[in-house]
């Protein structure tokens, strides 16, 4: 059975959580698995393309009907997936829906062909006829014809890579997390040598303990709860480690409304400067739920530009609480900044305007990388 047919079956069952990605394959239930990037019988419609679809690009496709096509383009550009162009979107639904039977732009693939004169019975068992007449195996004969492409040592073998490979490097990530852990715990002993070493704390004893206090376990970052904010706990992880921003809406519906108490991040690209302040961070979203402990570890904000989002903090007022914690205020650099009272509040404050593009995501790295040159500047200066 060729895979386009086998997903539009899967399709008009509601069988669609069965198919399965396991590395560079679908696998369908237990009966059948494909390579994600083999060639369907759908054909693009768009004069300039003039491809097949792949497999990987109709699976993607068809478990996200339910995005609009400017939300499901973005999706599949941050997944890296080629996408289903607009004029094949509504016959393509209709097709692996079951609503047609079939389409212009089906064109079947050139599979090899089978004689129809051989039943399954003939595959296994010789006729009495054709032992008696001498006459060879059908399964024999079929063996004649077939050309070998790969036995089951070469299915397991790929250029350039193996499975010893692949287990170096998954022991080396989980030896590299493990030295970053130990590093963040040696921060404070670093960060107090450091201070010593030039002479103790201007200010005597009561300022070295504020000092110390500052940076003492995992640093914690702020978002905003909020869904109009750019930056949210779902999708910061994605912008902060990737370079990549995904609207929060389409980071919902992939998560299926399942929200985190709370993200870790970490750095995962160089800039200019490759002295990084702190080997990771903790992403959260809920100020109320910090104890009086946590608020000494608060390194960074996110804010929105509304007055209410300070509710509560353990800060006299914005002067202080831009002074001990670094602000960055994130918007779309074809918006005025004259068009919000949020904007008219935020050039009031001592916070970091970050630029995004609406359009160009290849841009997000940039954006990225300057949230966290700003962010271990920052670091580096309360350890001074």
């Amino acid at each position: 059975m060729d895979p386009l047919t086998l997903l539009r079956e899967y399709t008009t069952k509601n069988s669609l959580n069965k198919i399965v990605r396991v590395g560079d394959e679908f696998r369908f239930g237990t009966d059948y698995s494909f390579p994600a990037a083999i060639e369907t019988a759908y054909c693009s419609k768009h004069a300039s393309q003039n491809r097949r679809y792949t497999l990987e690009t109709l699976v993607h496709f068809i478990t996200s009907q339910d995005l609009k096509h400017t939300d499901y383009i973005q999706n599949a550009r941050a997944l890296r997936i080629p996408a289903v162009t607009l004029p094949d979107r509504k016959s393509l639904l209709e097709y692996l829906t079951g609503k047609i039977q079939t389409s212009d732009s089906i064109v079947p693939l050139d599979l090899p062909a089978v004689n129809p004169n051989l039943d399954r019975a003939a595959l296994h068992e010789p006729t009495a006829e054709s032992v008696s007449s001498g006459e060879a195996n059908p399964m024999e004969l079929i063996m004649a014809k077939e050309r070998p492409l790969k036995d089951r040592k070469a299915m397991l073998s790929f250029k350039k890579r193996d499975f010893f490979s692949v287990l170096t490097a998954a022991l080396k990530r989980d030896e590299e997390r493990q030295k970053m852990e130990a590093l963040q715990r040696k921060d404070n002993l670093v960060a107090k040598n450091r201070i010593e070493s030039r002479g103790g704390f201007p200010g005597g004893e009561e300022a070295a303990t504020k000092v110390r206090k500052i940076g003492e376990g995992v640093p914690i970052i702020l978002v905003p709860s909020a869904f109009t904010t750019l930056i949210t706990i779902y999708n910061v992880k994605e912008f902060l480690e990737d370079g990549v921003f995904i609207p929060t809406e389409v980071k919902l519906k992939q998560m299926q409304g399942q929200k985190p108490d709370c993200v870790t991040v970490q750095k995962k690209f160089s800039s200019r400067d490759r002295v990084a302040a702190a080997a990771a961070y903790e992403v959260r979203d809920k100020p109320s739920s910090l104890k009086s402990d946590d608020w000494d570890r608060v390194v960074a904000v996110f804010v929105l530009g509304k007055d209410w989002q300070f509710k509560d903090w353990p800060f006299k007022d914005h002067v202080e609480i831009f002074n001990k914690i670094l602000g960055f205020y994130m918007r779309f650099g074809d918006d005025s900044m004259e068009s919000s009272e949020s904007s008219k509040a935020i050039k009031q404050w001592n916070v970091k305007i970050i630029s995004l593009s609406k359009n160009k995501r290849h841009q997000d790295r940039t954006a990225a990388l300057e949230v966290w040159e700003k962010l271990e500047e920052f670091m580096r200066s309360r350890l001074r």
